[in-house]
Parts: C-alpha cells; structure tokens; sequence
C-alpha cells in the first residue's frame, strides 16, 4: 500500500496521515455479503457508510487516497482556514485606518503562521474522519486501496473480492485545466496543491474566477501577495445574481487585485522562476503578465477511471459523470452514486444531504429523490455571497412571475455599525402571493443568514410570515424582517387604504 505523501512533512501533515492514510494499515478480511459497499471516502461517502452502519447494515469502505477526500484535505477546511486568517489581517488594517492603531504591511504579514495555522486546523479536524474511527466506533470496514467493480454485486480491492447486495459510488472530482499552450509545461498549482505553500508568493495569478478562484484570491492578496484574475466571463462569478457579482468585483479591485475579464488566455510561458501568461483582452489588445505561483481554478471533472463500470453495467460519462435518475440510482438498480461524481451541486453539503437519499433508497424503500432537496449555496469571499432557491432569470425561463424585495444593508443597523454596508438582502416572491422562490444575500456572513430563508422556503413560510419573527436588535438577519416588511406594505392598495382610512375614523 502505498501512503499518499503531503507536503510539507511536518506534524500537522503527519497527523492527518496518521487519521485519514494510517502506515501499516491491515485491510479487513471480507466475509459473506456486504448490504453496502462505498467507493470512495470523500463527503458523499462517508456520510453514506456512517448513517447504513448506524442503522445496523454491514458496510464496507473503499479508499484509495485519503479519507475525507477534498472538503477535508484540499477543499473546504483548508481554505476556510486560509481565509480566516486572511480576514484577520483585514480587520487589523481597518482597525488601523479607524482607530490609529499601527497599520500592518505586507512584509510584516507571516505567511507561513497562516499556512502552518491552516494545517493544524485540518489535522486536527481530521479525527473525525479517521480510518480508526471508522472502524472503531462506527463499525465500517475500511478498505485502503484501489477499487474495481468486477461485476454487477462485486468489487475488488487488490487481491479481495467484496460482494454487496448495494454499492454507492461517490469518488468525487478532480481540477481540470483549460486548453492553454504552454500551461502544463510551466506548471500551475490547483486547489490539490495550492495549500503546500510554505512560503509567500510575491505575485500569483488567477485563472477563474468562479467562487474558488474568488475566495483565494481574495485570502492570497489580504496575506500579501499581488494577485491578478483572468476570466473568459465578463464578470466574476458569472453564474451569481449580476448585482451581487457586482459588489464583489468591485471589493476585489479596492482591495489591489487586478482583474482581466473577458480576455482569452493564448499561452504560458516559464522563464527563470516565474510564468509569463500572454492573451486577448476584452478591449481586442494584447496582455502579457508575469506572475511567480498560478492557481489555476477553472472547472472540476469526475473521477472514473479504473473503476471497471462498464463490468459493473454503470453508465458514465466523461464530463458529467455517473448516470444517474432522481433517486441516484445508476443503470445497474443496485448501485447508487452521490456527491461529485454524479451531481451538478458541487458542495459538501449537497453530498451530505445526497448520502441520506442513498442510504434510504439503497437499504429501505426507494422514496427520496434528489429533486426535493432545497440547495443553499455561499461563496466565502469578504463579503460572503449567499443563495437558495431561483435566480430572477430562472423563473422568467420558467414563465413564473415574481415580485422581488431588496433590503440593502446600509439600511441596516447591525451592518451600520460593524461597518459592513457593501451588500444586500434580495428576496424572490411568486406574484399576488408570498410564496418564497429565492434569496440571494451579500452580507459579511451571509451563509449563516441563509438558512433562515432556506428553512422557510422547506417548509412553505411566506415572505408575509416572516414579518412576525422576532429577530434579535441589532443583526444583519434584520433584514429578512425589513424584506418582509416591503412585502406587506406592497399589499396595502389604495382601495383598502380608503377602507381602513375611513374604519379608523369611525372609531375616534
């Protein structure tokens, strides 16, 4: 068995090997027949063998790199963490600019305490998810190998064979990088190897500037680096609400970071040390700049190679992955797959609530589909950019008509005072009704004032209802309330003014 290596080999890194990749580990001898087997130990997988080992199933769990997969390793915790730490030195520069305190510079920034930081975070997170856990308290047998199905109830784990009334596959996905001449011989970085970094990059350069490429940026040049975006799309995080897009691109701008939008990227180059990226700008001219690190952010394509599918009779496609229908079952009625090798949502918690649909499907009767789940989503930028529901051009392609409610927080007084008034509350709501469709949220913490909207969207709370939650004085959640609040004077028409105008003088 061979241990996947991370740098740098310091503790932290040892630690999380030790949880998620353990040297010396012994594969369980398989016996009988498995109820399930889970390929892959990422999110998805994890989540899929902890709930069917709950239930009393004989579960067994394949992985061949590192259990966790990206969201621990090379995903959500990493960056998150980076993030933070970044958000510290953004604090401390305008607790500088308001208060006088010592304003910090770039030199004085360490680099190498928020990476080492990073790991430790991870290593320590990383118990959760470890090989030993899973074995010891949860009862999963943990395979560590490559995975091949040899038929349609069995797979194979080096030399062992495991038979399986059920089988998940959730193996995730990878980067991919766009055709560029010269990218791969200049080498790039992608988010499986931008969190080795030890030491500061003077200048690094962005390809995509999805939410990936967004959040990182963002982090790099708060961390002091010179940061440059480049992006096909005209606008960064093409698929988010224009307005919102709007807030953070122009965050990014104030905070130095260049952005070249709508340029096409033609060839890159390596000279000494650095990479020479040449293209097209938007404005037909040629651009060339050079930058020391590239992070290349532009797309995720599924792991299925080696898999032996087609033995299995799972069918797959390259690009969009494993088939499959509403209840995430594949071509063969036996096998299942969830997270991001089958599914269009790419969160981790999209192949959380995936596992749950798998598990109920696979073990017990086949009635949870994937088309019921309401699917919040944040962008971790500063500020956070957050949404649930449809998108305005959504319901139009839809023919639905809608009204929307739009709070911006510089009404607001929590974001007042926190100074935090750059975004805003957008509420989607289905005409001459109060049936919530939508949010879009751009706030410093968006993605914990989402869930509000999204539990109300579940459970089919209008808009009008939520007037009458009491919101603690002063949050930015306010403004959901405020949103309400438009709704239910927009209901108040001329006529019925009249009507009320007359009652209440009827009653001095």
């Amino acid at each position: 068995m061979t241990i996947p290596e991370i740098h740098p080999p310091d503790a932290a890194n040892q630690t999380l090997i030790a949880n998620v990749h353990p040297a010396g580990w012994t594969n369980p001898t398989p016996s009988g027949r498995y109820n399930l087997v889970v390929v892959g130990a990422g999110s998805a997988g994890l989540i899929s063998a902890a709930i069917a080992a709950g239930l009393g199933a004989k579960v067994a769990l394949i992985e061949r790199h590192l259990l966790g997969g990206d969201c621990l390793n090379v995903g959500c915790v990493p960056s998150k963490a980076v993030i933070r730490a970044s958000r510290m030195v953004a604090e401390a520069r305008r607790a500088a600019a308001l208060l006088g305190l010592p304003q910090p510079n770039s030199s004085e920034i360490d680099f190498g305490a928020a990476m080492e930081r990073m790991r430790r975070i991870r290593a320590r997170i990383s118990a959760a998810d470890s090989a030993a856990r899973y074995r010891d308290e949860l009862g999963v047998d943990i395979f560590l190998g490559e995975a091949r199905f040899d038929g349609r109830d069995s797979v194979r784990v080096d030399d062992q064979r495991l038979r399986f009334r059920k089988a998940v596959i959730a193996t995730g996905a990878r980067p991919v990088a766009p055709p560029i001449e010269g990218l791969a011989e200049a080498g790039y970085r992608s988010n499986e190897t931008i969190f080795e970094l030890t030491e500061r990059p003077q200048r690094l350069g962005v390809i995509g500037s999805g939410p990936i490429g967004c959040e990182l940026a963002q982090a790099f040049a708060r961390l002091g680096c010179e940061v440059a975006i480049f992006d096909v799309a005209a606008q960064v995080l093409p698929r988010e609400d224009p307005d919102a897009a709007r807030i953070i691109q122009q965050r990014l701008a104030d905070e130095g970071i260049r952005l070249f939008l709508g340029c096409r990227l033609e060839r890159i180059q390596r000279i000494g040390g650095a990479r020479r990226i040449s293209g097209t700008g938007t404005d037909g001219k040629s651009l060339t700049v050079d930058v020391d690190e590239l992070l290349v952010a532009t797309g995720r394509a599924p792991n299925l190679e080696g898999l032996g599918l087609d033995r299995a009779g799972v069918e797959a496609d390259v690009r969009q992955g494993v088939r499959v229908n509403d209840h995430l079952q594949t071509s063969n009625r036996n096998i299942f797959a969830a997270g991001d090798v089958c599914m269009n949502w790419k969160f981790t918690h999209a192949a959380d609530a995936a596992a749950k649909i798998v598990v109920q499907n696979a073990l017990f009767l086949r009635t949870a589909k994937l088309s019921s789940l309401v699917m919040p989503w944040c962008t971790y930028t500063d500020p956070e950019v957050a949404h649930v529901g449809l998108y305005e051009h959504e319901a139009r392609e839809r023919g639905i008509a809608t009204d929307s409610y739009t709070v911006p927080l510089s009404e607001n007084d929590r974001a007042i005072t926190d100074g935090e008034e750059a975004g805003f509350v957008k509420i989607l709501v289905k005409q001459r009704g109060d049936e919530i469709l939508g949010a879009t949220l751009v706030a410093s913490h968006a993605g914990e004032i989402v869930s509000e909207l999204t539990l109300a969207i579940v459970n089919k709370i209008g808009l009008g209802k939520l007037m009458n939650v009491i919101h603690p004085y002063p949050t930015q959640a306010e403004a959901i309330k405020r949103a309400a609040g438009a709704y239910t004077r927009s209901r108040m028409t001329p006529t019925l003014h009249r009507l009320l105008t007359r009652w209440m003088a009827l009653r001095r």
